[in-house]
């Protein structure tokens, strides 16, 4: 219930409301007022995730409950699918102030990358982030700059795989090869493959069932064609 009252309820609160409440005195203007608040309410909830039905979560929810979270979230999926209820769950269940514990950090995240995005997205809202095993706290200035450091080397690693796919393009274009796939039929078929398409007397469908082929690369084989037709008009035309 508290989570949904907006800061404008606080301005009307002074700190003798506040210390009633708190049972203790206090002087705090409207802004420490709200922070105030947002302590007293503010809830730690568990995040567990196990591959398979049969893989038991019981090591994360006990390590979990350990640590103080008063709600834990468990996702029975593998970490590679993108789909996880568990985390649409954790989405609309946090609010500002509280905070997200895991048992080790490839719980929450698939991959560095996957996990800087979740710990950035946390940020946002106003939620901490826990990880157990590694001792990593956001709500500290060491647990920010750890985050930090992995956010620059996943950019450093990212830049480093397009840096690497660009030599080896290039080294390949200077021994006269081309980037892609190879193509899947020979000259001969390639051809066919193209009359079969102008003629239109078959589904598209069916010229991919009977070349063994996919649409796109049915397309592929058609603009080829087109364009070496179109490279040969030009150089007959005077």
């Amino acid at each position: 219930m508290f989570y949904s009252l907006e800061k404008s309820f606080f301005s009307c609160l002074n700190s003798e409301i506040l210390g009633n409440i708190l049972g203790k005195e206090i002087k705090v203007n409207n802004n420490e007022l709200y922070n105030e608040f947002l302590n007293l309410f503010s809830m730690l909830i568990g995040y567990a995730r196990v591959s398979t039905d049969d893989q038991k979560s019981d090591l994360q929810e006990d390590a979990l409950k350990a640590a103080g979270c008063e709600k834990i979230i468990v996702d029975k999926v593998s970490g590679v699918k993108t789909e996880r209820l568990g985390l649409t769950q954790l989405s609309e269940l946090l609010r500002k102030g509280d905070t997200l514990v895991v048992w080790r950090l490839d719980r929450l995240g698939r991959s560095l990358k996957d996990l800087i995005e979740w710990v950035n997205r946390l940020e946002q809202w106003d939620v901490s982030f826990r990880s157990l095993e590694e001792s990593i706290d956001t709500r500290s200035s060491s647990g920010k700059l750890i985050f930090h450091i992995f956010g620059a080397l996943a950019e450093f690693e990212r830049n480093l795989i397009k840096d690497r796919t660009r030599a080896g393009l290039a080294a390949a274009r200077a021994r006269g090869r081309k980037g892609g796939r190879p193509k899947s039929l020979d000259t001969n078929k390639r051809q066919l493959t193209v009359e079969l398409y102008q003629e239109k007397k078959l589904p598209i469908k069916t010229i991919c069932e009977i070349m063994n082929i996919s649409k796109p690369t049915l397309y592929a084989y058609v603009k080829d064609a087109n364009e070496k037709v179109s490279k040969i008009d030009t150089m007959l035309t005077p």
